[in-house]
């Protein structure tokens, strides 16, 4: 072993005997008290200060050891040596007392005391060779004197070398726990440090699995933005049916693609542990009457009926995440029309008091259906599975509809369990506790999807029109000697920012059929520009852009004093965490819709946005 490891091992050694520096203190206490009864309290005591001196030296001697420290210079090196041999010295002198006053029986004691000595040390001085040499040195040379006491007492000299050879075994003994011991203590490290570093490992691709879902789903949701807004043009204008089926497939089909990246992203949030639920008062019946409006359509194609035993027991407001219980009763719903091909689904619903103002809630999804037998129970809610190759062929999903609705289920504190029999069909069932709500005008009924305003959260309405309307009008406002008069009307100026021509593109469709006077900027520092020369009833804005993000462009938009300093700045992006739309209003921006664009809730905005305007006061944009 090197000079550099044994210094190094020193360092370690008496790191862990300060660590045991007051259970050394305890117990030399304890062995001072039962030994004063035969020593006298005047040797205990003066045995034990001299004791205790060593200890204090030997804290001295090797002075603070922080982290950072790997090696002791080697004048503390071989001053910390010589206080161990001293403490080990000092406790191991107490066998001499015992010995002489104490006689044979005295002898026996102190073979216990040298005794319990070595194993101490052996057990609490890892690492250093030299640190565990110098310690048990003194116990050796105790130990060895034993004849020398025996004689004394009159015992024969044929005990020597059994008493020599038995001290020799006993430290040789020693010698090789302190090894395995040692061994142990390495491995053990090992271990920690590898698994140290395979969690360091795990947690750097789980960050970087979740920084490429978050930038795939991204660029994913600008060509289905403009799926949607394309095919609702199209459906718009379409001349004949046929026309407006193929705008309608196209729709689908887009749809689809968003729930199948909503579901990965979910699964990607729940994973890192960045899932939260919202706890708002809703309408629960207006969300168990939404949710099956829309299944009893799909269940009627399918040949089926969809039934709802139990809503008048229900209470009509509660409080919780009306957006997530939705999402769990779809993923129910939908399994249960996608797996039963004749026959009924039923919505069993129940409702009863629990304590401190709650309700327990029991939503029940039964079907009859194709059923699953014990193995594919046992594998229902794992993330990306499905019954079997034939039900993915037909039926598609990423089989991650169930896992995320279990997870959902407990955040909300509640439970999600399955019960099936083969080919009898399903009965899943979810259990919640939420706490009774009441229905006031500044506590409205939460029960659509939510866009934020400076004053907080509110409801996105649908758009409350057609899509063929007149276009909006709004008073002119004044732009220099030649403006227009007060009372004159004009065409809505909309600016549409983002880095994405797709994005401007779907945005424009959605809104040229309202006769809308549209400007788009590519980049940031383009649509201040633009903004500082010419006033925009409404800006849509992009929040991640290169260079100059949308919410930096909206801190500047609202810093300076140009015609657009109070315009209503609509965020549009797939960022839609609870932090990312702080950073949003933080930043100035008034409304937030989510992509893929949605022509319906884009609209809803707008109107949402117009309104909001109307009613400011007309003052307000004065400098």
């Amino acid at each position: 072993m090197t000079a550099a490891v044994e210094s190094t091992g020193l360092v370690q050694a008496a790191r862990t005997r300060r660590t045991h520096l007051a259970r050394r203190f305890v117990l030399a206490s304890l062995a001072a008290l039962a030994m004063s009864r035969l020593l006298g309290w005047e040797i205990s005591m003066a045995w034990m200060v001299a004791y205790g001196a060593t200890q204090l030296a030997e804290v001295a001697a090797f002075g603070p050891l922080p982290p950072e420290t790997a090696r002791l210079p080697v004048w503390r090196a071989a001053l910390g040596s010589a206080c161990l041999f001293a403490s080990g010295a000092i406790f191991g002198a107490l066998s001499v007392p015992l010995w002489i006053l104490g006689g044979p029986l005295g002898g026996v004691c102190a073979a216990f005391v040298l005794s319990a000595a070595v194993i101490n040390g052996v057990v609490n001085t890892p690492t250093s060779r030299l640190a565990i040499s110098v310690t048990l040195a003194p116990y050796f040379i105790y130990l060895i004197t034993t004849p020398l006491f025996v004689r004394y007492f009159g015992g024969s000299g044929a005990y020597d070398t059994a008493i020599v050879m038995g001290a020799v075994i006993f430290f040789g003994n020693s010698a090789f726990l302190w090894k395995a011991l040692d061994g142990t203590r390495a491995s053990e490290a090992a271990a920690r440090a590898e698994s140290e570093r395979k969690r360091a490992e795990a947690e750097a691709a789980n960050a970087a699995r979740t920084a490429f879902v978050a930038t795939v789903s991204h660029e994913l949701r600008t060509p289905i933005s403009g799926m949607l807004a394309g095919a609702a043009e199209l459906e718009r204008t379409a001349r004949d049916s046929g026309a407006r089926s193929n705008a309608a497939l196209i729709s689908d089909a887009a749809r689809m693609m968003k729930a199948l990246l909503d579901d990965l992203l979910d699964h990607s949030k729940l994973e890192a542990g960045r899932m939260s639920v919202e706890n708002v008062a809703f309408d629960l019946r207006g969300v168990l009457a939404q949710t099956a409006r829309f299944w009893g359509a799909e269940a009627r194609k399918q040949g089926l009926r969809l039934r709802v035993e139990g809503s008048a027991g229900l209470p009509n407001f509660v409080e919780g995440d009306p957006t997530r219980l939705r999402q769990i009763l779809n993923n129910l719903i939908s399994n249960a029309v996608k797996f039963t091909k004749q026959g009924s689904v039923t919505l069993r619903l129940s409702a009863w008091p629990a304590e401190d103002g709650a309700v327990a809630l029991r939503f029940q999804v039964a079907d009859t259906g194709t059923g699953m037998d014990a193995e594919q129970l046992g594998r229902l809610f794992t993330p990306f599975e499905q019954l079997d190759a034939d039900a993915a062929r037909r039926h598609g999903g990423t089989g991650l509809g169930l896992a995320i609705s279990r997870q959902l289920a407990r955040l909300m504190g509640g439970h999600l369990v399955a019960f099936s029999v083969k080919d009898q069909g399903s009965v899943f069932t979810l259990a919640l506790t939420l706490p009774l709500a009441v229905a006031a005008a500044d506590n409205p009924a939460q029960t659509e999807p939510f866009v934020f305003q400076a004053r907080g959260f509110a409801p996105a309405p649908e758009p409350v029109a057609p899509a063929v309307e007149p276009a909006p009008t709004v008073a002119a406002e004044p732009a220099g000697p030649e403006a227009a008069d007060e009372g004159d009307e004009r065409p809505l100026r909309v600016l549409i920012v983002d880095d994405h021509e797709i994005n401007r593109r779907a945005v424009q469709l959605v809104l040229q059929p309202l006769g809308a006077d549209i400007a788009t900027a590519s980049h940031g520092r383009m649509a201040l520009e633009m903004a500082g020369a010419e006033a925009f009833d409404v800006i849509f804005m992009d929040v991640r852009m290169p260079e100059m993000d949308g919410r930096e462009t909206t801190r500047r938009l609202r810093a300076a004093a140009g015609p657009n300093q109070h315009t209503p700045v609509i965020a549009v992006t797939a960022d839609t965490g609870d932090d990312d739309v702080a950073a949003c209003m933080a930043a100035g921006m008034t409304y937030f819709v989510s992509k893929p664009l949605d022509p319906a809730r884009l609209l809803g905005a707008l109107s949402e946005v117009l309104s909001a305007a109307e009613a400011e006061p007309a003052d307000r944009a004065v400098a």
